[in-house]
């Protein structure tokens, strides 16, 4: 069985993340050592290194494996850094995220799916992490900067005022626009003040709490 699962992972690398064009020996690193059978719901145990979005509950799901890969390339977290994390879910980004920065702040609005993810942090003696139950979009405010914010549900529009949850010099990575064609962007201030949007790749995921599109009514 232990084969069988470090085969599915090296394939999961090798003919999943890889032709994606995630190519950091750090990221594909860091997606070979945390156990991602250990952070799915049991339930999905056996489609842990499958090309699918699983659910978690709440109608919340976990990011497919290349997804996370080019998550964590396109933010390049560094040791010594600290990275805020808006919904933590199963905690399996959140431990990729922990190994290869300093310390991380994660946010999940459903109490049960922080509990649970807390539980695997500790299983797999990941300390570095800090998870917050709250909504984010309203009901959050960090008592710190970050370098680093990466946003696990959809926004119709980035809310302006976590731009200044982050350093200068930082970066935010948020998926962004209408389902079922939103955009995932790397977000990155520039000399004058203003925000760069730097478009990675398509894809669809559920919206956070407060940040879905506005509603139009038609009589």
């Amino acid at each position: 069985m232990a084969l069988n699962v470090e085969l599915a992972r090296h394939n999961m690398i090798a003919q999943q993340v890889r032709p994606w064009d995630v190519l950091d020996e750090r990221v594909l690193g860091v997606l070979g050592a945390v156990r991602r059978e250990d952070f799915v719901p049991a339930n999905c145990r056996e489609l842990a290194f499958v090309d699918l979005c699983l659910p978690l509950g709440h109608g919340e799901v976990m990011m497919k494996p290349v997804v996370e890969g080019r998550v964590l390339q396109a933010v390049d977290p560094q040791p010594g850094e600290r990275v805020l994390e808006i919904g933590t879910g199963s905690g399996f980004l959140t431990a990729c995220l922990a190994k290869l920065s300093g310390t991380v702040v994660s946010v999940e609005q459903h109490a049960d799916l922080a509990d649970a993810a807390r539980a695997r942090l500790s299983q797999a003696d990941i300390g570095n992490v800090r998870i917050e139950t709250a909504e984010a979009v309203r009901g959050f405010k960090p008592d710190v900067a970050f370098d680093v914010m990466v946003v696990t549900g959809a926004v119709h529009e980035l809310p302006q005022h976590w731009h200044g949850w982050i350093r200068p010099g930082g970066r935010i990575f948020a998926i962004a626009g209408l389902s079922p064609a939103q955009r995932a962007n790397l977000y990155t201030p520039t000399d004058t003040g203003a925000w760069n949007a730097q478009a990675l790749f398509e894809t669809d995921l559920p919206y956070l709490r407060h940040a879905e599109p506005p509603q139009h009514f038609v009589l």
